[in-house]
């Protein structure tokens, strides 16, 4: 990737000697990271070198000369970068970038603006939240739906207890894993992977390996189900956990918008869900749903980056194969010195979801000991 604003933009850290040359940084990192617990050599799955970010974040800057730009944090703290592209964000963002701007000024709809959140698909279309420090009126609703309407975006206004939705508040995004399509509704405001390409390789990567079974799967910290509905295609059942209501309610729409019917997802934290199996608390948003009827060897997470605690770790270990997602390469460390008490690394990956930046997203795979 080439960038104007390396070694000025915060964005990006790491970029001297190009992509391979971060990306080699981090797997010998995490080679002698995870040494202690496996001699396997970590598979690489490496991301597209710029336009990979589908969801990005720019502040607004307002000029003595009243023109606007965008900005991005500087590595010198404190200050910030105007910023005209960024190779970093998916085609049609970069595309739409200077268009918006321009649109936004000419319709006159750039008073108390600070920010701009898009969010696109891998098909081109892009929703644009635009964040204000006052009130949304009538007249910038009008103002707001012509820029909509002659860019073919959605754009939501947002101030302090006010959003407003022209076109929608969401984007469809469609993954290909395995051969296969499917579809996600990814909401404005609300978490998702920002790199498509790396997140079918992480799915990819996850599914491998396993048959079709007659036996069901048990996933923690679930989301809106980006792994969940995948799997329901290699498992009888699969239930599923997630604290988030949002979060849930957006699974269940995506359960749907893809014809599977085999997932159960409930609202509960991971401690209110292991008093609910071993029937220390019964709780009403299990209704419905017999634990008896689960024959679970699988278990699945994809904890924040705070990753699993004490208590989580030893649940998890209950089950013959566990397959853990990690955000945080050091609590992922931190948790195996608990999971591999009883189970064995089979496999490991890194996904290289930020590129130019210390971050890694691994993937480890363990079997319960003595288990063929």
């Amino acid at each position: 990737m080439d960038c104007k604003y390396f070694g000025e933009c915060g964005a990006c850290k790491v970029y001297e000697g190009g992509y391979e040359a971060q990306l080699h940084a981090k797997v010998a990192l995490n080679q002698e990271r995870f040494a202690p617990f496996t001699n396997k050599k970590i598979e690489i799955l490496p991301s597209l070198h710029s336009h990979y970010r589908s969801r990005s974040e720019f502040k607004i800057w307002h000029e003595e000369n009243e023109n606007i730009e965008y900005a991005m944090n500087s590595q010198e703290k404190g200050k910030v970068v105007f910023v005209k592209e960024c190779p970093q964000v998916s085609l049609p963002i970069a595309t739409l970038m200077p268009k918006l701007l321009h649109a936004i000024k000419e319709e006159g709809i750039d008073f108390k603006l600070f920010g701009v959140d898009f969010l696109s698909s891998t098909r081109g279309e892009v929703a644009v939240s635009l964040l204000y420090h006052r009130r949304l009126d009538a007249l910038w609703h009008a103002k707001a739906s012509k820029i909509s309407q002659d860019l073919h975006i959605s754009i939501i206004g947002r101030s302090r207890g006010q959003k407003v939705v022209i076109g929608n508040d969401f984007v469809i995004e469609h993954l290909n894993i395995g051969g296969e399509s499917y579809r996600f509704t990814y909401i404005e405001n609300s978490f998702t992977q920002p790199n498509a390409s790396v997140n079918e390789k992480m799915i990819e990567w996850s599914l491998r390996g396993l048959e079709d079974t007659s036996k069901d799967m048990l996933e923690l910290y679930c989301g809106a189900g980006n792994f969940t509905i995948p799997f329901a295609k290699k498992f009888r059942k699969v239930l599923a956990t997630e604290i988030s209501k949002s979060s849930i309610n957006a699974a269940k729409e995506n359960m749907e918008l893809n014809g599977v019917s085999n997932i159960a997802f409930v609202r509960m934290s991971v401690e209110e869900f292991v008093q609910a199996l071993d029937k220390v608390r019964e709780f009403n948003r299990m209704k419905g749903i017999n634990i008896e009827d689960y024959e679970i060897e699988t278990i699945f997470v994809d904890p924040p980056r705070s990753g699993m605690d004490s208590d989580s770790c030893n649940f998890a270990a209950r089950y013959k194969q566990i397959i853990y997602i990690s955000c945080n390469p050091q609590t992922l460390q931190r948790d195996l010195e608990i999971l591999c008490q009883t189970h064995e690394v089979v496999e490991i990956a890194l996904f290289d979801q930020f590129p130019y930046t210390h971050h890694a997203e691994m993937g480890v795979k363990l079997l319960r000991k003595g288990v063929s």
